[in-house]
């Protein structure tokens, strides 16, 4: 399993009906936060930055992105290929609707997004 280092913060939105990812292998991640250190923020600024495996990338970038990612799973499993957005609570819309209009453009459309259970109650 191949662990990537985490170039943004984010906490995650909560939800209240959350279903967990069955073949964590077939699961690809979209990052989006603020970057996550000091010397991030002075070279990057505040603005919410898309990190696609160990790099902040521009939507642009998304569509040779999940080419390569798809390019690493076997025939039968390029079909039940998600990708996973993992976004900060606090970011805009406008940024998650470009990031997924390009993943349409990709034909990647199983998406999934990351959230942080809860009860509802609050």
């Amino acid at each position: 399993m191949r662990e990537q280092e985490v170039l943004v913060k984010f906490t995650l939105p909560s939800a209240t009906e959350v279903q967990k990812l069955e073949k964590k292998s077939l699961v690809s991640y979209i990052q989006i936060g603020q970057p996550s250190t000091k010397a991030l923020v002075a070279k990057w600024g505040t603005a919410p930055r898309i990190q696609l495996n160990d790099s902040y990338k521009t939507t642009q970038d998304i569509l040779e992105f999940v080419a390569s990612e798809r390019d690493k799973l076997s025939e039968s499993d390029r079909a039940q290929m998600t990708i996973c957005i993992k976004a900060d609570a606090m970011t805009r819309m406008g940024i998650i609707t470009d990031v997924k209009q390009e993943l349409r453009r990709a034909n990647a459309l199983k998406v999934s997004y990351a959230a942080a259970k809860t009860l509802g109650y609050e």
